[in-house]
């Protein structure tokens, strides 16, 4: 929200929004479900995404990146120019989506699950 200042600058002013229960149940079904329809995507070259945390109040939410997406070169491109374009784009409340990958395994390792090969232990 933005209201004209003494000499006519714009000054926001931060509005705090109190969630019901109910409210913050459905944020995190949006998510979940949104995330969802994501994975198949990552999933068929190879990778996985995980969601780690969603702070549905403050809209801060916190995915992984795994599999072949370990020792792939564009996966910060994923999280920025996919991901993170997706949730804050289809989820209004969304204001930011910190990425990592998971670089627990080995190079190679996570190289041989590209194009496909990885599936996801359910």
């Amino acid at each position: 929200m933005a209201k004209m200042g003494l000499i006519g600058e714009k000054v926001e002013i931060e509005v705090e929004t109190i969630l019901t229960e109910e409210e913050k149940l459905d944020r995190e079904r949006e998510l979940e479900a949104l995330i969802e329809m994501i994975r198949p995507a990552v999933q068929s070259d190879g990778g996985d995404l995980m969601l780690l945390s969603a702070d549905v109040e403050t809209g801060v939410i916190k995915v992984m990146l795994v599999g072949s997406c370990s020792s792939c070169a564009i996966s910060e491109t994923t999280l920025k120019a996919g991901i993170e374009r997706i949730l804050t784009g289809r989820l209004p409340w969304v204001t930011s989506v910190v990425g990592d990958v998971d670089d627990s395994m080995e190079f190679e390792d996570s190289y041989a699950m590209g194009r496909g090969g990885y599936v996801p232990k359910i």
